[in-house]
């Protein structure tokens, strides 16, 4: 059992906005279209988001193999790994999302890393979905006076019975944009200066982008998790 926790370190906690309605309420609402039977097609060709970022090109892969990239020098957040796998790709970026170690790295930092792992394709990336999943700047510096950081174990990871059911009565939709939903399932362990949470079982489900000959990419994270 997880210690209790004192007020203040209890303020300071931060596991990402694991409630339907925080998520929901930050833009990440439109990502649940995905898992509808009829609203695949709804979601990829909804407008576009105004405040999504512009991603770099990611270089397509000779091979689907996945690596285990080491964090870059500003956060501590991997690089993506290369492969054309959803399921895997998926797996690493919510290990990712519940990654964070705010003694050593920025809140800007920790967005700049997280940027990475999104798709260029402005008409289907929610950077606001994944924004999300980052504490407020102001919330940053508590957890850093806290030396709060987290690491995640990342168990297994599937394709929701809902998306499956949406490709079975339109197999096509998924060639306009190859985004595929994926629910991934882990434990996130906290800790901060003299305690820690221990490992709390979490799971969330994304979506993720894999054109044919190109590595996948993030696309954004759903306002809830689906079976």
């Amino acid at each position: 059992m997880p210690k209790k926790l004192p007020a203040s370190a209890g303020e300071r906690l931060w596991r990402g906005p694991s409630s339907v309605g925080r998520r929901a309420a930050i833009g990440g609402a439109v990502l649940a279209v995905l898992l509808a039977v009829a609203g695949l097609a709804a979601y990829l060709t909804r407008a576009e988001s105004p405040s999504a970022p512009k991603a770099a090109p990611r270089p397509s892969s000779a091979s689907a193999s996945a690596s285990s990239p080491k964090p870059d020098s500003g956060s501590a957040v991997t690089e993506p790994p290369r492969t054309r796998d959803p399921v895997t790709f998926a797996k690493a970026a919510t290990r990712a999302l519940w990654s964070y170690d705010t003694r050593t790295y920025s809140h800007a930092q920790q967005l700049a890393a997280l940027k990475r792992w999104m798709t260029d394709e402005d008409k289907v990336a929610d950077w606001r979905s994944v924004a999300a999943q980052v504490p407020s700047p102001v919330l940053w510096s508590r957890m850093h006076d806290n030396r709060q950081h987290a690491d995640a174990s990342i168990g297994e990871g599937h394709f929701p019975q809902a998306f499956k059911s949406a490709l079975r009565q339109d197999p096509g939709a998924i060639t306009d944009a190859y985004v595929y939903a994926v629910t991934v399932s882990g434990k996130q362990s906290i800790t901060w200066k003299g305690a820690g949470a221990g490992a709390e079982s979490r799971s969330t489900t994304l979506a993720v982008q894999c054109r044919p000959h190109h590595d996948c990419a993030l696309v954004g994270t759903l306002p809830n998790t689906s079976p």
